[in-house]
């Protein structure tokens, strides 16, 4: 190589270094200048500076989809083990071309089919209902289902299910991998005492939940002129009952026991039974609810029902 290329070389990248090196500090005078406008501008300006502005992105990977796992709660079998045994039950040996028998052998294909008597069809014999009353996961993937089936003259018997859940899909796939057995009962267990040990009178607290459950129950009336501000509760609708009555209310603090309104802002929790009637007959029926004190009113500001809207106690 000769000695006048040796020297060409150096000084031709040194250009071209020094042409990249200008280049950049183009852009970052360019992105300086359109970062001063936009903050001169407003907010608005400068977000879309700082979006928009002459800057050098790097190429990001493509990431692997997200898999979304469900939770605890979605993998109880509770309800897969109880289709199994209302068409289980239902089901006979000798006659397994059935859609009952098909769909009881489809959720458990290992599992043989009953072999019930021709005259298990009487009044007494009869299957009215099936549900799941109790779930326990035994060891990782494999659940006991307990699951009461009500007969026509009102006896109930229980059945323990055993389940398998699929160990790669979060248990998403079930299936029930033996016969089922008869077991006890579950037992009853003890109720703690009640916290509503404050008996409310008669006053404008009672008053105002008789209001609030003739609007909620039997349509008398709009339900919001007893809520608190913000909050938000639709009445039953169509409304189920002609008339409802309070039979009593409960309550946890003593400032619901005044027959007046407490000071603003004070907050009770109350157990109303009330009685709603129809053309059917009585319905004893209890509701939990919070109200404050606002303004020298009662405002219902809860509803403990479970459901989700603005208002409920879930």
């Amino acid at each position: 190589m000769s000695p006048g290329k040796q020297a060409t070389e150096p000084e031709t990248v040194a250009v071209a270094a020094g042409v990249r090196l200008e280049k950049m500090h183009r852009r970052v005078r360019l992105s300086r200048l359109a970062l001063f406008t936009a903050i001169a501008a407003g907010p608005v300006a400068l977000g879309v500076a700082v979006v928009s502005g002459p800057t050098t992105v790097a190429a990001v990977p493509k990431a692997e989809p997200t898999t979304m796992r469900t939770t605890a709660a979605a993998t109880d079998p509770s309800g897969y083990a109880q289709l199994f045994l209302g068409a289980w039950l239902r089901s006979s040996a000798d006659d397994a071309a059935t859609a009952q028998a098909r769909f009881a052998q489809s959720l458990a294909p290992d599992v043989e089919l009953p072999d019930r008597a021709a005259d298990a069809h009487d009044a007494q014999a009869r299957l009215e209902s099936v549900t799941a009353v109790r779930s326990a996961q035994h060891e990782a993937g494999r659940w006991w289902v307990t699951v009461a089936a009500q007969y026509a003259d009102a006896s109930v018997r229980y059945f323990a299910v055993p389940v398998a859940a699929a160990a790669d899909d979060d248990g998403g796939s079930f299936t029930v991998t033996g016969a089922p057995s008869v077991v006890a009962a579950p037992g009853r267990a003890e109720v703690t005492t009640s916290p509503y040990g404050v008996t409310v009178p008669k006053g404008e607290l009672s008053s105002t939940v008789g209001q609030f459950f003739d609007a909620y129950l039997a349509g008398a009336g709009e339900v919001e002129r007893y809520l608190a501000p913000g909050v938000h509760l639709s009445a039953v609708s169509p409304a189920p009952y002609s008339a409802v009555t309070v039979r009593q209310v409960l309550a946890v603090e003593e400032a619901a026991a005044t027959e007046k309104v407490a000071g603003d802002g004070t907050a009770v929790r109350v157990l109303a039974q009330v009685e709603a009637r129809d053309e059917a007959g009585r319905w004893p029926l209890a509701y939990e609810l919070e109200l404050k004190a606002r303004s020298g009113r009662w405002d219902v500001a809860a509803l403990a029902s479970g459901t989700a809207q603005k208002g409920d106690r879930s």
